[in-house]
């Protein structure tokens, strides 16, 4: 291996020559105390920044290993050290100057949620911090003598504040990796007690405006649960803790409109991964295969078996295995609840402002209009209880604009000026002198084998290009993949992430003759033993990766535009 002063001459060698000559330092040098590896180097400064990493072995870092033996604490400490060491860059580095992208530097930047990342990883052998950087120039020239500010000035100084133990805040990390305990053991209480959510006492649940997920700081009510719905658990770390338990079935979230229900429904649906700390929804969790659920017109439908929900087209098409290009809101939203099932899922999130209404209910009066014969759509209305009772699929709905529901639900909760109500006992009153005519047409449990053919994934005589364009869209080729309904999905590393997935399905599982749900647990199964790292084609820094949900990669695939399933 090569020593940081080899890197060092390197450099003055390649001073003012042709940006191309960075080329020439790719590779790994020995720094004093840690090994800066240069994966790949960027062939202009108006191009992707260059991928490195430093690597520390922990009879240096010497990070105690009780903080990452599990996967959650470790997902935490990287999660921890990659904050730090973003911050850090902002604090020791000042940008060195040139054209383009001179002078980036950064590391895969967290939002508020903890996610798994490739941006750091730790074991008991060593520590890695992936970063990018983009090589100074004047035009194409090198500026090898910027270049050496940022290798040897700022690097290690980010480096001995970022990736030694004995230099962090070593109780603040220890407060990091206890709340992520906290947070898994209160997840699997969920199951135990008969729970698909918990909301603490005191949470902060708004937003700071519609596109900000920090916390409103000002005027923001706490929450607090209504008392015959509050449980109290002990956590391992935090002692007792109280808050709203949502039970199994089906939930409705009432009230007038600006009050608050639909910031509860974020909060769920938001809440299958952890938050950090500061956050307002540390201790808001939601059973982790929970499912935001909508109407999606327009969107692509490859043989999806929606006939629980749709029958009977006038135009004769099949239902059992329904295509289209183009969806309506009642088919997309049908589809949406099936493809859900198919992946697995206990608990469904709907709110009625994003949902078809004719998919969620048909009024009395309808019904006396159009006769029941020549309505194609069972609504969902007489499909949540068979799917809660038969299928054991709770649904938590925010209604704002029909009682019909009143019937069906368990539970029923009024959000009046953020403040929940229990007000189950009034609403079932209101509702006991309404007929309920309950729809007991058997439901198919299982869903059809949507097998994966190898026609999905066409190439182009450069083979296939896969690239993420922010948090919404993947482009295959010259295919786009449109992910702005998928609301679960919070970082724009979890569609990069997606995007190097469905590269991997192509290359190993194109000829598989497996189902699509199958093929996905099976990459899955590889992340989990093997690390983000193994499903990229990218050696060394593997690119800005974060762990998607299995329900993500499926959803993603099923908007896919040229998927073929057979």
């Amino acid at each position: 291996m090569r020593s940081h002063k080899d890197l060092h001459n390197k450099l003055l060698q390649i001073d003012g020559k042709g940006y191309k000559s960075y080329k020439e330092i790719s590779g790994q040098y020995e720094f004093d105390n840690y090994i800066l590896s240069i994966d790949s180097v960027q062939g202009d400064p108006f191009a992707s920044p260059s991928k490195g990493r430093i690597i520390v072995y922990q009879d240096v870092a010497k990070f105690p290993a009780n903080l990452f033996d599990k996967a959650h604490k470790n997902t935490a400490v990287c999660d921890f050290l990659t904050r730090l060491f973003h911050h850090s860059i902002h604090k020791y580095y000042n940008r060195v100057n040139g054209s383009g992208k001179s002078g980036l530097l950064f590391i895969d930047k967290p939002g508020q949620e903890i996610l798994r990342r490739t941006s750091v990883i730790i074991d008991d052998k060593a520590l890695e911090a992936r970063f990018e950087v983009g090589l100074p120039a004047a035009g194409r020239r090198i500026l090898a003598r910027e270049a050496i500010k940022i290798f040897f000035t700022a690097l290690p100084k980010i480096v001995e504040n970022t990736l030694y133990y004995k230099n962090i805040n070593a109780s603040t990390l220890k407060k990091h990796v206890d709340l992520a305990v906290d947070q898994y053991y209160l997840r699997n209480e969920l199951k135990k007690k008969g729970l698909i959510a918990f909301i603490a006492n005191n949470s902060i649940l708004p937003r700071e405006t519609g596109i900000s997920d920090k916390p409103l700081t000002k005027g923001a009510a706490a929450f607090i649960s209504p008392k015959n719905l509050e449980v109290e658990l002990i956590l391992p770390n935090k002692g007792k803790i109280t808050g709203m338990g949502i039970p199994k079935g089906i939930t409705l979230i009432v009230g007038g409109g600006y009050h608050g229900k639909s910031t509860v429904l974020k909060a769920l649906e938001r809440s299958v991964y952890d938050h950090i700390e500061g956050d307002g929804r540390e201790f808001v969790i939601t059973i982790d295969n929970a499912v935001k659920i909508r109407s999606e017109d327009g969107r692509r439908v490859e043989k999806v078996d929606i006939s629980p929900f749709i029958n009977n087209l006038p135009n004769g098409q099949d239902t059992e295995k329904f295509s289209t290009e183009n969806a309506s809101g009642s088919t997309s939203q049908a589809a949406n609840i099936m493809e859900a099932i198919e992946i697995g899922t206990d608990l469904l999130l709907i709110d009625e402002d994003t949902c078809a209404t004719n998919f969620m209910v048909r009024d009395k009066k309808m019904q006396k209009l159009v006769e029941k014969d020549k309505e194609p759509i069972t609504p969902f209305i007489d499909r949540v209880r068979y799917l809660y009772e038969n299928l054991n699929i709770s649904t938590v709905m925010v209604a704002g604009s029909s009682g019909e529901y009143f019937n069906v639900a368990d539970n029923i909760i009024m959000m009046d000026k953020y403040v929940p109500y229990d007000v189950t006992d009034k609403a079932k009153e209101i509702a006991e002198h309404e007929n309920y005519n309950k729809n007991n047409k058997s439901f198919n449990n299982n869903c059809p084998s949507r097998i994966l053919l190898s026609s999905s994934f066409p190439k182009t005589h450069r083979g296939i290009k896969i690239k993420a364009k922010g948090l919404n869209t993947i482009i295959y080729n010259k295919t786009e993949i449109d992910l702005k309904y998928l609301e679960q999905l919070v970082d724009s590393s979890q569609t990069n992430c997606i995007g190097v997935i469905i590269q991997y399905i192509a290359k190993n599982f194109s000829h598989s003759e497996m189902t699509i749900s199958s093929i996905v647990n099976k990459v899955y199964k590889t992340i989990e033993n093997k690390g983000l790292d193994s499903i990229s084609t990218f050696t060394g820094h593997p690119g800005n990766l974060a762990l998607p949900r299995k329900h993500e990669i499926i959803a993603a695939l099923n908007r896919f535009r040229l998927l073929r399933i057979k």
